[in-house]
């Protein structure tokens, strides 16, 4: 239950967070849309460090990450706000913006991601960090590994 209302709380405070950068850089139907740019990178580059660091020092913690991940980089990220903003460029008759926004935004969104989960466990002393790859199952009593 504690995860349930951890999420809704840190939703409510993500998305109070992208409503001030959507108010601080507001757009009109058919401009490049920064505000929403902004808020999934900079989402994407914190939730990569974020879950590095969660996954290496609370892996087991019941409600860090439904309140800061799900709630709160959930609330301040916005695919559905994203979308809209590719069809009113397009509706704008702003093409090649459009694809450039959906190009800049999933390729930026998967670089900020990476780049956080680097970030992430550099911060890390090297024996908390996640690894980069998992790795092999140990050998069961009395298997040998090839």
């Amino acid at each position: 239950m504690i995860g349930y209302l951890a999420a809704a709380l840190g939703g409510a405070l993500g998305a109070l967070a992208r409503w001030g950068v959507g108010t601080a850089l507001p757009h009109s139907p058919g401009d490049w849309p920064w505000a929403t740019l902004l808020v999934n990178l900079t989402g994407c580059l914190l939730l990569g460090a974020l879950l590095a660091v969660l996954l290496a020092r609370f892996p087991r913690h019941p409600w860090l990450r439904p309140l800061l991940a799900t709630g709160v980089l959930g609330g301040y990220t916005t695919y559905s706000t994203f979308a809209v903003d590719v069809v009113q460029l397009a509706d704008a008759g702003a093409w090649a913006a459009a694809a450039g926004y959906v190009v800049v935004s999933v390729l930026g969104g998967v670089f900020a991601a990476s780049a956080g989960l680097r970030l992430g466990r550099a911060a890390l002393p090297a024996r908390e960090s996640v690894p980069a790859e998992p790795a092999a199952a140990e050998p069961a009593a009395g298997e040998r590994r090839s």
